[in-house]
């Protein structure tokens, strides 16, 4: 099926272009989103027509998703999620989390402008990109944590491996204390402990 390009549509082709593209793929994505019209004469002479417009359109959406992206690039953003010991979550990252994490903290993102590159099923930070404009993207990263604490020491650049590591020298730490403690008690009751009595015979001859 032949469409018209009503804006850039990566990896299909820029405004105004008439493409090739399976009919499916016009009908629930192009088409109804506005990014195209099907390629008829009459489509085309009326996109002719409003080229200019769409063009200047175009020009204003890209300036303002510029400046968004300026703002929004490089940013980072928790997600608190529950995970086993290894870091494994228990369920997954998605878009519409992504897109909520950002909305919070006062950029509107919709989940449809975000791009996970694969699932995001482990603690740590992982970049996500979100689409502004058809020619404009920006990069975040999400902090994906069991608690503020947890992500604050990731932001800090500590694995979840390394975090483990710490708690588990620290917790091994403690137990040594507490059987050095144990022990050094011990010696001092030794140390206190009264003298043991003569016996009688060495009793008598002293006498």
């Amino acid at each position: 099926m032949q469409v018209i390009l009503l804006e850039r549509v990566a990896k299909l082709g820029q405004m105004g272009e008439v493409v090739e593209v399976k009919p499916g793929y016009a009908r629930n994505f192009l088409l109804p989103q506005g990014k195209a019209l099907s390629a008829s004469k009459a489509n085309i002479e009326a996109f002719e027509g409003r080229k200019a417009q769409l063009e200047a359109q175009n020009l204003e959406t890209k300036k303002e998703a510029e400046k968004m992206a300026e703002k929004l690039n490089g940013q980072q953003f928790i997600v608190i999620r529950s995970a086993s010991d290894a870091g494994a979550l228990y369920g997954s990252v998605t878009t519409r989390d992504a897109a909520d994490a950002t909305t919070e903290e006062g950029f509107t993102v919709d989940r449809k402008q975000v791009v996970l590159g694969q699932p995001i099923k482990e603690l740590g930070l992982h970049d996500v990109q979100i689409i502004l404009h058809p020619e404009v993207e920006a990069t975040i990263q999400l902090n994906v944590a069991r608690s503020p604490e947890e992500a604050e020491l990731q932001a800090s650049g500590k694995s979840i491996q390394e975090l483990a590591a710490e708690e588990e020298a620290a917790a091994e730490f403690e137990i040594s204390e507490l059987f050095d403690d144990i022990g050094s008690a011990g010696a001092d009751d030794d140390y206190d402990a009264p003298a043991p009595a003569r016996d009688s015979e060495e009793d008598s001859s002293n006498a």
